[in-house]
């Protein structure tokens, strides 16, 4: 639902972000300049203009229309014919240029999921190649363990990981940064939305405007209504991941005698309410570990980000570590 960039400015990490859609409206002089003057990121192409990211949005609300996504299910969308240039223009604005040539560049890429024939090849290496066409070193790392990079530090990046995301909901199971198990579902907040738009008879645009304006998962609302369609759908989406992470974990997995933390985040996971539902979900599960406690992330749209970020500054201190020792032996042979 969002491409976000994490990137390190002095003590502080500097976050930029754009929704990952467009919309569609007919060109004429009038439209482009009005863009152009309010800085509206877009493209034209013939006879159209394709307003991107966080504005494609309100402009699909004005004109009563529905976005287009270049990223669907998780990847790169194989229905959408504008997906490479869209999504190109938007990684730009994300990342922007490197501070120097080959700057070091993590991005995050789901694992292949386990409900489904999706493979996530193609996307992990078209958005390698973007990324290196814009001059950086850009190496994947799976969504999964970005989230165990973000969140677990304190507990030596060891513990359960589990990203919900907009196409896919992504789990890692790592030991010490060593991931030992790792897959997605084919369901995320995209799957929510789509369902409770058909379950109400609202336009999906309509749906996920609603989510992310304040909703809450508090069981409270009309179960006739938007709000009780979503939260029926969050806690199928949240029994249906517990149970495929139930199955998947075997037993060699996990250290014997190990209490096993679980982080969840995501832009799904936003909602209040959100944690306190997993962790309900997760005590009637038959979980074949134990757990030594459930959190959420403080900031659940740039967790995954921030876990990229980590990962890319380690790669880096390393590679310098390296250099210096090579320095010093060259140093020391010339004396």
């Amino acid at each position: 639902m969002n491409i976000l960039s994490a990137q390190q400015d002095g003590n502080d990490t500097v976050f930029v972000q754009q929704r990952n859609s467009f919309v569609e409206i007919e060109y004429s002089d009038m439209a482009e300049q009005m863009l152009s003057r309010s800085e509206v990121l877009h493209i034209r192409k013939d006879d159209k203009v394709y307003v991107v990211g966080d504005d494609a949005l309100n402009f699909a609300n004005i004109f009563n229309k529905e976005t287009r996504r270049p990223m669907s299910q998780g990847i790169l969308s194989s229905d959408e014919k504008s997906a490479i240039p869209m999504m190109k223009l938007i990684i730009e604005q994300v990342v922007g240029e490197p501070a120097y040539p080959d700057e070091k560049l993590y991005f995050s890429t789901p694992a292949d999921p386990i409900d489904s024939k999706l493979s996530t090849l193609y996307h992990q290496k078209t958005i390698e190649s973007f990324l290196n066409d814009v001059g950086y070193d850009a190496e994947p790392i799976n969504e999964g363990m970005s989230v165990i990079y973000s969140e677990l530090a304190d507990n030596n990046f060891t513990g359960l990981g589990i990203s919900f995301g907009a196409g896919m909901t992504n789990v890692c199971l790592a030991y010490y940064a060593v991931p030992v198990m790792k897959f997605s579902v084919a369901r995320g907040g995209d799957w929510i939305d789509e369902q409770a738009a058909r379950a109400t008879g609202t336009p999906v645009d309509k749906v996920t405007s609603i989510k992310e304006d304040d909703f809450e998962l508090d069981f409270t609302t009309d179960v006739g209504g938007v709000e009780g369609a979503l939260s029926i759908y969050y806690e199928n989406l949240l029994d249906y991941v517990i149970e495929k992470v139930v199955e998947e974990v075997d037993d060699e997995d996990v250290e014997e005698g190990l209490d096993i933390p679980v982080v969840v985040t995501g832009g799904t996971s936003s909602p209040s309410g959100f944690e306190a539902l997993f962790r309900d979900h997760l005590e009637d599960a038959n979980i074949p570990f134990s757990i030594s406690g459930v959190s959420h992330a403080d900031e659940p749209l740039y967790s995954v980000a921030r876990g990229g970020l980590v990962a890319a500054r380690s790669d880096e201190d390393i590679e310098h570590e390296g250099a210096d020792e090579d320095e010093a032996e060259a140093a020391a042979a010339s004396e």
